[in-house]
């Protein structure tokens, strides 16, 4: 897979035990949304001291609601449960490059650290040139660059595990 002149592909992260951990169970909940019949996305909300806050895969299939991405879902479970503070000290771990939508979400949620599997980049690859499949191309990392606070991002991370998700998974 080979990004374009436009859109090279972004160099792998290495991750450590408890961000491989969070994300492999991110990677787990996409597979439980395709198996649902959602497009294959997982997001986990953890807290600084590493307790599992949120957990969601996408619904979209479910419930026919284009805004039930796995990283809103879970700020959604989150949000009304602990104060902007606490989530301010929370990562979140998603499947997948979170979008524009999502990351605007992580942005209002005050979680100040992102860990991601597939880019944008390579997902595209996946979602093919079907309209109804498409995103906007713009980097989760250019909303977080617009917000009055910093918001750590990293990733690509787990590629091949996070890909692997996707296989098969797209209309073509």
């Amino acid at each position: 897979m080979t990004g374009t002149a436009s859109t090279p592909l972004p160099a792998e992260q290495s991750l450590g035990e408890q961000d491989g951990k969070y994300l492999r169970l991110a990677i787990g909940l996409a597979d439980q949304a395709r198996a649902r019949g959602n497009r294959p996305f997982g997001s986990v909300i953890v807290s600084a001291a590493g307790e599992v806050l949120a957990e969601a895969w996408n619904r979209n299939g479910e419930t026919g609601d284009c805004t039930a991405h796995a990283e809103t879902e879970a700020i959604r479970i989150a949000s009304p449960r602990f104060s902007r503070e606490e989530l301010a000290g929370a990562t979140i771990y998603a499947s997948g490059e979170p979008c524009v939508m999502c990351a605007g979400a992580i942005y209002w949620s005050n979680i100040r650290r992102v860990v991601f599997g597939i880019d944008a980049v390579r997902l595209r690859v996946f979602r093919g040139e079907r309209l109804d499949q498409r995103d906007a191309e713009l980097s989760c990392r250019d909303v977080f660059d617009a917000s009055p606070a910093a918001i750590e991002c990293l990733g690509p991370a787990l590629i091949e595990e996070a890909s692997s998700s996707h296989v098969g998974g797209w209309k073509t």
